[in-house]
């Protein structure tokens, strides 16, 4: 095995494949960040899209259909958490584990109980979201294998990527978004509503969220798995924290999980140990966070030095 053996043009397809769920769920952890809520539940926003977008997908033997409905599960978990956060005043942080907990045990509930199996459910002919082959790159290999071949979810998501930034940083609804999560008491001597845009904020969350579930069921693959989501979620929110809630850097942030997926289903080919390989992803992780953490500090340290300077000349 070579090093050219693994870093193969194919190897950047993989990685936007790999990428997509992520690249969604940290949007959804963007949009709900600059409303200053902490989003969660976005794994269980996740399974439920892949589930119910995955059998309604199937059933009526349409991919838009489970596309329609996965974001419509996603949504409807957003508007119970926000619900629950906003009107009855539970912590986001209890809401969004109560959600992923109970996506966890209610989708392996309904596939016992619809479909009489645990585990996975594998249909003869699954319906799958539909690649884009473009047909004037067919005649050049290279240019083909890198921007051709994706599906409609993996292109849709890069574009939403530029969508959401031109949305928080160009229009009035993102200026007002951002407003409320950055100072609630000014937002409010506005005339904003706070709780109804937080509680926007949390539903929209759900749609993104949603979308990245029904990838993983009908578009990076055609099953749904218990648990499917593999904490794909959380690494959402993690590239989230590492593009300071910035769509674009945060797109930087899902590429690198992505591409350390696929690497690791690489190098699964060639015979390295599976269990071994299935950790890189958590470690690169573990790594993001860290590599935000230590952003976040130095930021902090340096606001702080500004404003003693600044408090230094005021009083001479």
């Amino acid at each position: 095995m070579q090093i050219a053996d693994i870093f193969t043009l194919a190897l950047v397809q993989t990685t936007i494949r790999s990428a997509t769920p992520i690249i969604l769920a940290a949007l959804a952890a963007v949009i709900s960040k600059q409303a200053a809520v902490v989003n969660l539940g976005i794994e269980g926003m996740m399974l439920f899209g892949a589930y119910f977008g995955f059998v309604a997908g199937n059933l009526t033997q349409s991919w838009f259909v489970g596309v329609i409905v996965g974001v419509t599960a996603g949504a409807a978990t957003g508007v119970i958490m926000a619900a629950a956060h906003l009107r009855f005043k539970a912590h986001i942080l209890v809401v969004g584990f109560a959600i992923n907990m109970l996506a966890l045990a209610l989708t392996r509930f309904l596939l016992q109980q619809t479909f009489g199996i645990s585990g996975a459910l594998l249909l003869p002919n699954p319906v799958s979201i539909p690649a884009v082959n473009i047909a004037v790159l067919e005649g050049v290999p290279i240019l083909a294998s890198i921007f051709s071949g994706y599906n409609i979810v993996e292109i849709f998501a890069l574009v939403l990527v530029f969508a959401v930034w031109f949305v928080l940083f160009r229009t009035t609804t993102g200026l007002r978004l951002r407003s409320v999560g950055l100072h609630e008491t000014v937002a409010t001597t506005a005339g904003l509503n706070v709780e109804k845009t937080r509680f926007a904020a949390i539903v929209v969350s759900g749609v993104f969220a949603g979308l990245a579930g029904v990838h993983l069921s009908m578009g990076y693959s055609t099953m749904f798995v218990e648990g499917m989501t593999g904490g794909r979620g959380f690494m959402g929110l993690a590239a989230m924290n590492f593009g300071g809630a910035h769509p674009i850097f945060a797109l930087c942030g899902a590429l690198i999980f992505g591409f350390t997926d696929a690497v690791a289903l690489r190098l699964q080919m060639f015979g390295f140990p599976s269990q071994l390989l299935l950790t890189l992803p958590y470690l690169v992780t573990v790594l993001v966070l860290s590599v935000a953490m230590i952003r976040a500090v130095k930021r902090e340290k340096m606001l702080l030095l500004r404003q003693s300077i600044d408090d230094l000349k005021a009083r001479n």
